[in-house]
C-alpha cells in the first residue's frame, strides 16, 4: 500500500494542478489518478466519448471491492482557462504553495476536492488491509471526467451510460465541488442548478462607417437587448434553490477594422436555474 509521500491530499493536487487540463485537453490529469489508484488496488477503465461536431473526451472510472454497499466518489479533473497569465500572482498551473495557501487553476474546482478524497480512501484502505471493508465486503470507485468545464456531452452523462450497462450500481456519491463560503460545513447542497447556454446573433447589414445609412448596424440592437435580458428577473427563487440567473459571458462581433461597420453581432450566456424551470420552459420564457 501506498502511504505518505506523494499520496497526501496536497502532493495529489499539486500534481493534478500542474496539469494544464483546459477544456478538452486531459494534459495527464487523468493520468495522475490512474498511476496512484492502481497501485493502490483499484480496477481502472479509462473511457474515451466523442461525437460528430465535439472533441474526444477521456474519462476515468476506478473501483475497488465487488459489492454493497458502494460508495462513488465523482468529480472532474478538466478545468476554465486561465485568462491572462501575466496577472497571476502565481503561475496559473505552477502548483505554487505560500501562506497555507496552494495557488493555480482548479486548486478549488475541482482537482482540490478530487485529491482530498482519493487521500483519505488511501487512507482508509490502509488502516483495512487495502479494502473497503475489514469484512471484505463493499466497494469504493472513483468516477472522473474531462468534461465539466465545457459542453458536457462526452463525460458524466455517458460515463454513468456506461457504468450501468456494465452492471455498476451506486449505494451513495460524494461530489467534492466546492460549496462552502466561509468555512467548512456551512453550506451542504442537496441538489444542484440546472445548466443552459445560449448564443444571442443579431443581423445587421456591413458597410462603410462613412455611409452609415446604407448599414445596420447590429452593435446597438444587440446592447440593448443583452441590458433587456440582464434586468429581467427570471425567477424569485424556489424553497431549496436560490434566484435563477442569466449572465451573458461574451460579445463578438467578428470585426477587425475600425472603419467597418459589422454585419453580425453575437453574445453568449449562460443561465443557472432551480427548480421553476425546465430546460424548454426556459427556452421559451427567454424567447
Amino acid at each position: 500500500m501506498l502511504s505518505g509521500g506523494m499520496t497526501d491530499a496536497l502532493s495529489i493536487a499539486r500534481d493534478l494542478v500542474r496539469c494544464p487540463s483546459v477544456t478538452p485537453a486531459d494534459a495527464g490529469a487523468l493520468g495522475v489518478l490512474e498511476t496512484i489508484l492502481k497501485a493502490a488496488g483499484f480496477e481502472i477503465h479509462r473511457v474515451t466519448f466523442g461525437e460528430p461536431g465535439t472533441s474526444d473526451i477521456d474519462n476515468l472510472y476506478a473501483r475497488v471491492g465487488h459489492s454493497a454497499p458502494h460508495i462513488s466518489f465523482a468529480g472532474h479533473t478538466d478545468v476554465v482557462p486561465p485568462g491572462d497569465e501575466s496577472a497571476w500572482s502565481h503561475g496559473a498551473f505552477s502548483g505554487d504553495v505560500k501562506d497555507g495557501f496552494l495557488y493555480g487553476r482548479g486548486a478549488v474546482d475541482m482537482k482540490g476536492g478530487i485529491a482530498c478524497s482519493v487521500a483519505a480512501v488511501l487512507q482508509h484502505l490502509a488502516a483495512h488491509g487495502g479494502k473497503p471493508r475489514e469484512d471484505g465486503t463493499g466497494s469504493i470507485s472513483f468516477l472522473i471526467t474531462g468534461d465539466e468545464e465545457g459542453i458536457s456531452v462526452n463525460g458524466t452523462v455517458k460515463l454513468l451510460q456506461w457504468a450501468a450497462a456494465r452492471g455498476e450500481t451506486f449505494d451513495h456519491c460524494v461530489v467534492g465541488e466546492p460549496s462552502n463560503v466561509e468555512e467548512l460545513g456551512d453550506c451542504i447542497k442537496i441538489g444542484r442548478r440546472g445548466s443552459q447556454s445560449g448564443t444571442l446573433y443579431v443581423e445587421g447589414v456591413q458597410g462603410h462607417v462613412a455611409y452609415p445609412h446604407r448599414a445596420a448596424n447590429p452593435v446597438p440592437d444587440i446592447s440593448r437587448l443583452i441590458v433587456a435580458l440582464s434586468d429581467q428577473p427570471l425567477d424569485q427563487g424556489s424553497a431549496q434553490f436560490q434566484a435563477s440567473n442569466l449572465e451573458f459571458t461574451s460579445v463578438d462581433v467578428g470585426n477587425a477594422a475600425s472603419n467597418v461597420i459589422p454585419g453580425q453581432a453575437r453574445a453568449k450566456f449562460n443561465i443557472r436555474f432551480n427548480d421553476l424551470h425546465t430546460q424548454e420552459t426556459l427556452r421559451q420564457l427567454v424567447d
